[in-house]
């Protein structure tokens, strides 16, 4: 690799950056091409989770490693309340955080901008409104979601509630998914995920509203809708020749909980390094490693979550040790198992299908040229589900 190595990305989301803070740190220039005008243009300054239990390496110090500095603005939080299909609480607790709280936007303290920054005092170019769709040379594709496999639906507010994380799981307010309210230094988000029944989310974030206005007493302020799908779906292949698919371009996303900004961030650096290495199959090398077995344990999760019910909710909620730790709780149902890998290869073959469809001898970031004919995985790009 010479100084004068050059990495093209499509794509400003936290997987595309993270990609280019790589490059630049292993000496190689980094060009991005976003079609929006700036990032973070998917969000509204609502808050998510930058989950913290899916190893023992706390996210921060694992993001301090990849050369990403934590400056944007970030609350740890080890405790959430959740409140079963019956509206009964209980509180979760953990030693050390179980997730840190950001905003997703383009506003100042979150993410996006946090990234942004970054990434052009390391010297590399954005180009804002400039699509790209074609890599001859090779580069890295972080498009963000090319399907909606989950939706969320929500409102941002101001309020004068006292910092807190509840979530409800009942399929009255979030068909198989979950619903949750976030408080922190004055801001809060309340949201349905679902993920199924996507065409009623406006019923289902007003039940949500009730049940939370009921249960914790929040009130909104000036109250701001908001909402936005993800996909995921576990990809045979990652790489395509000298072209790399990262965050959730390629499925990168916990599909049991959607929690997919730290496996965006870690895919996109992985991506960028190896490219810039001139080693693409490190890559794939990687993603074995670091992230197959976890997404394709989440995978099973999922699979067992849609099955369960309002009856099986309450007795996973019954089944936490009382007093135990949520942080090594939730560790444990993510861990990697044997039994969970043979269960994904039967629900992958019985339809859970990658967002992903990977053609050799094609330069397209996405395949739109046409040459290769109507695939079953095709379909979802061509049909933008």
């Amino acid at each position: 690799m010479s100084d004068g190595t050059v990495i093209e990305i499509s794509g400003a989301g936290p997987a595309g950056l993270a990609a280019a803070l790589a490059v630049r740190r292993m000496g190689g220039t980094a060009r991005v091409y976003e079609r929006r005008a700036n990032v973070g243009l998917r969000f509204h300054g609502d808050f998510q989770g930058l989950e913290n239990w899916t190893t023992q390496t706390d996210v921060l110090d694992e993001l301090r490693s990849l050369g990403i500095e934590p400056d944007f603005e970030h609350t740890p939080f080890c405790e959430v309340v959740c409140f079963n299909p019956d509206g009964v609480a209980r509180t979760f607790r953990s030693e050390r955080p179980l997730f840190y709280l950001v905003r997703r936007g383009s506003g100042p303290g979150t993410l996006d901008i946090a990234l942004r920054e970054q990434t052009c005092r390391a010297g590399s170019e954005i180009h804002f409104g400039e699509p790209i769709s074609y890599f001859p040379q090779g580069g890295i594709v972080t498009e963000g979601p090319h399907r909606a496999d989950v939706v969320a639906a929500g409102y941002v507010f101001e309020t004068d509630m006292a910092d807190g994380a509840y979530a409800a799981i009942s399929d009255r307010l979030a068909p198989k998914g979950y619903a949750y309210l976030l408080i922190c230094k004055g801001r809060g988000t309340l949201a349905t995920c679902l993920f199924k029944d996507f065409h009623n989310e406006r019923e289902y974030l007003e039940r949500c509203v009730d049940f939370f206005s009921r249960r914790t007493g929040v009130r909104m302020t000036n109250p701001r809708r908001f909402g936005g799908g993800g996909n995921f779906g576990l990809p045979r292949s990652a790489r395509k020749g000298n072209i790399l698919y990262a965050g959730e371009a390629a499925g990168f996303q916990d599909p049991l909980f959607g929690f997919g900004m730290r496996w965006a961030l870690v895919s996109g650096a992985a991506a960028g390094q190896a490219l810039v290495t001139g080693e693409p199959e490190k890559y794939e090398q990687f993603l074995r490693r670091r992230l197959r077995d976890f997404q394709q344990t989440a995978a099973t999760n999922r699979w067992f979550y849609g099955r369960l019910g309002d009856r099986g909710y309450r007795a996973v909620l019954r089944r936490f040790p009382e007093g135990g730790d949520v942080r090594e709780w939730l560790g444990g149902i993510y861990r990697p198992r044997r039994w969970k890998r043979l269960w994904y290869r039967l629900i992958a073959e019985r339809g859970y299908d990658s967002v992903l469809t990977v053609h050799e001898n094609c330069d397209c970031t996405w395949c739109r040229c046409g040459r290769h004919g109507q695939t079953a995985g095709a379909r979802f790009v061509h049909s933008g589900r």
